[in-house]
């Protein structure tokens, strides 16, 4: 099917750098898309055709509407519409713009992402798993302060184990806040990145917004709250159990880690891997779980975590392997055929048998 549409103003804005979201359309749509001098020719299936269209459509009307794109977001919908048939570009922009933060627009950039805001919009408790560079963080913060702006919850608590990534940082100067800083800095910069620094400042002044490792949580009931526990994969057993417990009335919880960067000593075992099995089918609770997909950080980052993934799958092939071949009962040894070697050579075969 080939089918012709107007040529709307400012339509050049929808292709993208070097067209990439035109790139983009035509191999998530299968569909082949020409610009003509009067006219935008689409040709593919005509299922597919009518998406590529809608796409077209929204966007004419959102620019009528006075709906401006910010850095990127054009290219982060095209992806999401493009692996999830039932979104639409005019969906995903009024999405963005409910959750506008001031300086920032939070808009998923993968179906992953845009499934976790949803999740975290209609549970009371998510847990967001997958590798580094994923957002998990980032967006649990941008929905934990759009619930504070709009006034759904009256502060937001940040906390994160006070474990070193592989390395000792040995007694830290000053005042218990600045010992433990350190630790809960990637909160401070997602702070930081969506509010005036003014704000922030303000807002961790009053306890508005908290920031604490995640002892101090114990004996505490968190009511009218937004909780984050990040790097939860370094949470002990008996720390996840306690923190899941901190739930109060009209409060929500995020939960969010990377399964494969534990830093707890070997004989302890992650809370969070703990969690997942024991949580998996309470009600009212959700999992998201993130891949390489979802990693909107430098692009080498994706090719490194599938680089890992790939070295941690053939350690595992090569250890069942090993196991495979000590487990197989040992063959009973044949009778060897003797033969007397002719005289003159009895020592040299002798040798060989020792051998």
């Amino acid at each position: 099917m080939k089918k012709s549409i107007g040529i709307s103003p400012n339509i050049e804005t929808l292709f993208g750098t070097r067209d990439e979201n035109v790139r983009l359309l035509e191999d998530g749509l299968n569909v082949t898309i020409h610009l003509r001098s009067n006219a935008i020719e689409i040709e593919g299936a005509a299922r597919d055709v009518a998406r590529a269209e809608q796409v077209f459509a929204d966007y004419e009307q959102l620019q009528r509407s006075g709906h401006t794109f910010n850095n990127g977001d054009l290219n982060s919908m095209m992806r999401v519409l493009t692996s999830d048939p039932n979104a639409t570009l005019r969906g995903l922009a009024d999405a963005g713009r409910q959750r506008s933060l001031g300086r920032r627009t939070v808009q998923p950039k993968s179906s992953n992402q845009r499934r976790y805001l949803e999740t975290i919009e209609t549970h009371d408790m998510v847990f967001g798993i997958g590798p580094a560079g994923t957002g998990k963080t980032y967006l649990a913060v941008a929905m934990a302060i759009s619930a504070l702006l709009s006034k759904r919850v009256n502060r937001i608590i940040l906390a994160r184990p006070a474990v070193e990534a592989g390395e000792r940082l040995g007694f830290l100067p000053g005042t218990l806040q600045d010992k433990i800083d350190p630790y809960l800095r990637p909160l401070y910069d997602a702070l930081y990145d969506m509010l005036d620094p003014e704000k922030v400042d303000r807002y961790l002044e009053k306890n508005v917004i908290e920031i604490a490792p995640i002892a101090f949580m114990r004996g505490r009931t968190l009511n009218d709250s937004f909780v984050i526990l990040d790097e939860a994969q370094n949470t002990t057993s008996e720390q996840m159990k306690m923190f899941v417990t901190r739930l109060g009335f009209n409060s929500k919880a995020v939960i969010t880690g990377d399964i494969t960067q534990i830093d707890l000593p070997n004989a302890r075992r992650s809370g969070l891997l703990e969690a997942v099995d024991v949580l998996k089918n309470v009600d009212g609770l959700s999992f998201v779980y993130f891949d390489e997909g979802d990693v909107v950080r430098h692009h080498l980052v994706q090719r490194i975590i599938r680089a890992y993934d790939e070295h941690k799958n053939r350690v595992s092939e090569q250890m069942l392997l090993l196991t495979e071949g000590k487990s197989e009962p040992a063959k009973p040894a044949e009778s060897p055929s003797i033969s007397f070697p002719p005289a003159g050579e009895q020592n040299s075969s002798s040798a060989e048998v020792e051998g």
